[in-house]
């Protein structure tokens, strides 16, 4: 996630997403395997087993990464916060001698100056849904450690915007741990704090009648996120919104089963922040992967024109070919033999990006511009609340490949998100494609069943 010094925004980039170098937690594998299995010998290593271990954990890293880790560095393939740094990530950039890789505003505002409800209700089809529908609905945000101040800053959001309080007072609004626990709340972190107020925040602006239920996660290992998952489904969430990722491993169809395989529940990841290349969990078969564009108004009917995400070589929409996951049997793409990323999209941009309000986030406090997929994820979870609950049996992610064509999307043409030798896994075509899947919504006909 980011800010811009657009003419559209104030400040400047702000927050990166899905891959940002250091990672917010325990490892899925790489150096983390293996000091696993270093803990677990029962003896103590001779040193040149030692020695063997540790350049066996250099090898891995340098697979996934192309550097050899300091002590204390966290390789790059564990899960990270899709939207910018978190103080972890600083601390362990500290340890390398460099910084951590994220751009940030240069000060926040003391007003809006992205996109904000009325906006993006707009360009996506959804006034006349988000005035009337996702009542009774309930939407979970899953992430990492403790926003203190989340529900004052969802107040304050909602309250500038002319949106319905959204309290625990009145049950609209709640906070837990993994664990459902609504006094035992894990660490507070500033820089998820960041990414919880613009998952929220995205949220109120397309369903503003819903009831949001945030899952914190003690850490950023994939098995307390998966943990909160399963929490927020638990509760009864049909929508559950993912803003985090990581490099691909073969635990991942294991990760599968064990967390996100959820019928009647619509689960939504971001596709990640860094270009081309596939990430997880948005290769799960089982979610829905949202990738990002860059959305600005224009003369045509529509009034807004979309292209595919892509500010650098290093910033930009994620999309790929997995290179775990089977391909879902509503995936038709003949080019991946796997599961393809993504599925659908919406703004990610932060050249174009949405409005939050946070007080307690690392990128400074009060009114910023947010980019990345971290705002398309529960955008497009959102949309799946105001188009109503899932069938029992049903796999939400296949419900826009039944109307792939049709007009209840808007088909994203142009752009591309890096290089890659089967075009469409990184270049935006008429029809489906990998950064922007089949396009981003056009009312909510496309993610009904």
């Amino acid at each position: 996630m980011r800010t811009s010094n657009s003419p559209h925004m104030s400040g400047r980039w702000h927050r990166i997403g899905s891959a940002a170098a250091a990672a917010t937690a325990l490892l899925l594998a790489g150096l983390g395997t293996a000091a696993h299995a270093s803990a677990a010998t029962p003896h103590k290593p001779s040193p040149a087993a030692v020695a063997a271990q540790v350049a066996k954990a250099h090898v891995r890293y340098e697979n996934a990464c192309g550097t050899t880790p300091k002590k204390g560095y966290a390789a790059c393939n564990a899960l990270r916060v899709t939207a910018g740094t978190t103080a972890y990530m600083e601390k362990q950039a500290a340890l390398q001698g460099t910084t951590a890789r994220t751009l940030r505003p240069d000060a926040s505002s003391a007003t809006p100056t992205g996109y904000g409800p009325s906006d993006l209700q707009d360009a996506y089809g959804l006034t006349d849904a988000a005035a009337s529908n996702g009542s009774g609905e309930t939407i979970a945000i899953v992430d990492a450690y403790d926003d203190p101040n989340a529900a004052a800053d969802l107040a304050t959001y909602r309250s500038y915007y002319g949106l319905p309080a959204c309290t625990t007072a009145n049950g609209c609004f709640k906070k837990v741990s993994q664990t459902g626990s609504t006094t035992s709340l894990p660490t507070a972190d500033s820089g998820w704090a960041g990414e919880i107020s613009l998952d929220l925040d995205m949220v109120s602006a397309i369903a503003p009648n819903a009831d949001i239920l945030l899952v914190e996660a003690k850490s950023a290992s994939m098995a307390n996120l998966g943990t909160a998952v399963n929490e927020a489904v638990k509760l009864g969430a049909k929508y559950v919104s993912n803003s985090y990722g990581g490099s691909e491993s073969s635990s991942d169809t294991s990760y599968d089963s064990s967390y996100f395989n959820h019928p009647g529940v619509a689960i939504t990841v971001s596709a990640g922040d860094e270009g081309y290349g596939a990430e997880y969990p948005a290769a799960s078969k089982y979610v829905t992967a949202v990738g990002g564009t860059k959305l600005s108004t224009s003369s045509t009917s529509r009034g807004w024109t979309e292209s595919v995400w892509n500010t650098s070589s290093t910033e930009g929409t994620g999309s790929g070919c997995s290179s775990y996951d089977a391909k879902p049997s509503w995936q038709t793409d003949t080019g991946c033999t796997k599961r393809m990323i993504a599925d659908v999209s919406a703004v990610a941009d932060p050249a174009t990006g949405v409005s939050v309000y946070d007080s307690y986030g690392s990128d400074g406090t009060g009114w910023n511009t947010y980019g990345g997929t971290s705002a398309s994820a529960p955008l497009i979870a959102s949309v799946y609340a105001l188009a109503g609950t899932p069938g029992s049996s049903d796999y939400p992610a296949s419900y826009p490949y039944a109307a792939a064509g049709t007009s209840a999307l808007n088909d994203v043409t142009s752009g591309s998100n890096g290089t890659c030798t089967t075009s469409y896994y990184c270049t935006a075509r008429s029809g489906y494609d990998g950064p922007t899947g089949w396009g981003t919504p056009a009312g909510v006909g496309a993610f009904t069943g």
